[in-house]
């Protein structure tokens, strides 16, 4: 996901900043147990659609989009799991706000590439 374009530099921040922001929200959530707030996913979803829109290179949707399945897989499925640890729980909520997004949207891109060849 490294490129030089300004598109992928946001992306790229919205990346980080999204996955430390999911975690350090999944903590206070978990601490707490009031879950995410609606604000939060709301802010989380949007950084999703950034990642999906600027940081994935045509290279690297294949990759992308299985790890984010499998990702997307794990953490819904370990969520119903663990709903009594909720710091594990609260993570696992966040990331999947992060990244059903940006899955969806590499995804569609993809599709669409596909389509116009």
């Amino acid at each position: 996901m490294v490129r030089a374009d300004k598109g992928n530099l946001i992306g790229s921040w919205a990346f980080l900043i999204g996955v430390i922001l999911a975690v350090i929200l999944g903590l206070f959530s978990g601490a707490t147990g009031d879950g995410i707030g609606n604000t939060m996913i709301i802010i989380l979803v949007i950084l999703g659609l950034i990642v999906g829109f600027f940081n994935v290179a045509d290279e690297e949707v294949s990759p992308f989009l299985l790890s984010g399945a499998v990702l997307i897989i794990a953490a819904s499925l370990g969520g119903q799991l663990m709903t009594d640890i909720k710091f594990v729980n609260g993570i696992l909520e966040a990331l999947l706000a992060i990244f059903v997004p940006a899955t969806i949207i590499v995804a569609i891109k993809n599709v669409f590439s596909i389509a116009r060849r």
